[in-house]
This record gives structure tokens, C-alpha cells and sequence, in this order.
């Protein structure tokens, strides 16, 4: 039976691979985070895996508030690159493999077609810096790994735009949402899904993977299909980035080339918007 370790486990993605869990039954969890394991100790990090007989890490930890890292760049880094470099580096020690969860926020959004794994990353934000950061430790540290950029994740779990959306509706019947940055939302279901599946076949396809639904949108065709969905009754308005500042700096488009993900391991990829938001 093969052991993976899930860091970042009470996150979004880190509950969706607890809860379906259990169907893949040859496969052993240990689910921690920060309180069980503090993956920027690079001591602590060596001391567990030495201690427990991984043969997988699937890294679900990450700083992902956007606006606020660009005043928290050093406890940014610590978290998406030198922890990222703490669990590499264990992994590499102890034959283990590393699923390391990135983002289409490596990307500054000038392209107008999918961004493919071969396209050069410029991130435009310390989030997508020090993601990118992340993504290179393991690239230099660990021979056997995955990194899966994924995007505008979402699910029943944290905090997310579906639920932001939804507690809005409950206060407002009008909300102004951003139409001019275009990407594919991504059910953290599904994501956990396919990582599970990569596991369980024991491939050895190691490398960089674009994987998100199906389907190009904005963040106002979004919102819309949520409270389609949901039944609300919100008049959604659309304005440009520009009516809405933030602290950083967002890609226009981050949609991801999906073709190496479903050549390589045969995936079939459910559009956004046949999934229950």
C-alpha cells in the first residue's frame, strides 16, 4: 500500500482529497498541516519524512491571498518557495515523489491563446513570484515530481469566489464583477480527482501540467452562472479591472493549454460549467 503524505490538508484542495479518499483504496493518507506539520522548518520537515515511509507528497499548502501578500512578501516566500524547497529537497533524500500544486498567476496575461507548459512564465504579482519560486526549487531539487498549475479554484471548502459570491447575495441585489480578466474556474473536486488517479497508475510522466476545467470565462460570466445556478435573484453589472483596483496586479487572461494532461494520462475534463458551483 502506498503512503502520501497531504500538506495544506485543511485547505480547499487538501478536503477534497480527504473526502474521496477512501475510494482509492490502495492508497494510505496522512493528512497534516501547519499545527501538524510546519513545512518552513526544514528540520521538522526532514525529522517526519525520515520518521514515516512516504512514497508520495502531495503539496496543498500555499499563501494564497493575492492582495495581502504584496504586503507579506517574506512570509509569502517562506511559505509557496522555501517550504516548497523543504518538502523537494525530503523528497529527493527519501525517494519520495512531489505533486506540487502551482498557478496560472505565474503568467502576466498578454497572450490571447491558452498558455501551454512551454510558454515562459512572468509572473506580475509576489503571489505568482513566489509561486513560480516554488515551481523552480522542485525543478532543481527533485527528480521525480509533478507540478499541476491549476486556476480560480474552487469548492464546498475556505474561501473562495463562489462562496464570496453567495454571501453577497445575501445583502445585495445588484454586484459589479470584473469582465476583462478571462480564465477557467477549476472545481477542487475534480483537481483532487485527477491526482489521485496520477497516484494510483504510478506513473512516471514526471513534469510541469496545466490542469483546470474546461471552458474560458471572466470573473462576471462566473458570478452569473453562480447565481443561475443558486437561484439568486442579483442583477450582476460588468466593469473593467480598472473600475476596481487592488493591491496586486492580476493576469488578463490566464487560460491553460489542457492538451498535455489529456494526451499523457487519458483525462477527460468536465467543462466549468457542468459542474455544480
Amino acid at each position: 500500500m502506498k503512503q502520501v503524505l497531504v500538506t495544506g490538508a485543511n485547505g480547499q484542495l487538501g478536503k477534497s482529497i480527504k473526502r474521496i479518499s477512501p475510494n482509492f483504496k490502495g492508497l494510505k493518507f496522512v493528512f497534516t498541516d501547519v499545527a501538524d506539520l510546519d513545512i518552513t522548518n526544514s528540520e521538522e520537515v526532514n525529522t517526519f519524512f525520515e520518521s514515516n515511509a512516504l512514497d508520495y507528497c502531495i503539496n496543498c499548502a500555499a499563501y494564497t491571498e493575492v492582495d495581502k501578500a504584496e504586503e507579506e512578501a517574506e512570509k509569502v516566500y517562506s511559505i509557496n518557495a522555501t517550504a516548497v524547497k523543504n518538502l523537494a529537497e525530503a523528497c529527493q533524500k527519501t525517494g519520495a515523489v512531489l505533486i506540487h500544486i502551482s498557478t496560472d498567476f505565474v503568467f502576466d496575461g498578454t497572450k490571447r491563446t491558452p498558455y501551454t507548459e512551454e510558454d515562459m512564465p512572468n509572473p506580475l504579482s509576489v503571489y505568482g513570484k513566489s509561486k513560480l519560486k516554488g515551481e523552480e526549487h522542485v525543478q532543481e531539487s527533485c527528480d521525480r515530481h509533478f507540478i499541476v498549475r491549476t486556476s480560480w479554484l474552487y469548492s464546498e471548502y475556505g474561501n473562495n469566489f463562489v462562496k464570496k459570491m453567495l454571501r453577497l447575495a445575501e445583502t445585495r441585489k445588484q454586484i459589479s464583477v470584473v469582465n476583462d480578466q478571462i480564465g477557467s474556474p477549476t472545481y477542487a473536486g475534480d483537481l483532487a480527482e485527477f491526482i489521485l488517479k496520477v497516484i494510483s497508475s504510478e506513473s512516471t510522466a514526471y513534469g510541469l501540467y496545466h490542469y483546470s476545467n474546461l471552458g474560458a470565462i471572466s470573473w462576471y460570466d462566473f458570478a452569473v452562472e453562480i447565481f443561475r445556478q443558486h437561484q439568486k435573484n442579483v442583477h450582476v453589472v460588468p466593469i473593467p479591472t480598472r473600475a476596481y483596483p487592488t493591491l496586486a496586479n492580476r493576469p488578463a487572461f490566464s487560460v491553460m493549454d489542457l492538451s498535455r494532461v489529456k494526451i499523457i494520462f487519458g483525462s477527460t475534463i468536465p467543462l466549468w460549467k457542468h459542474r455544480a458551483i
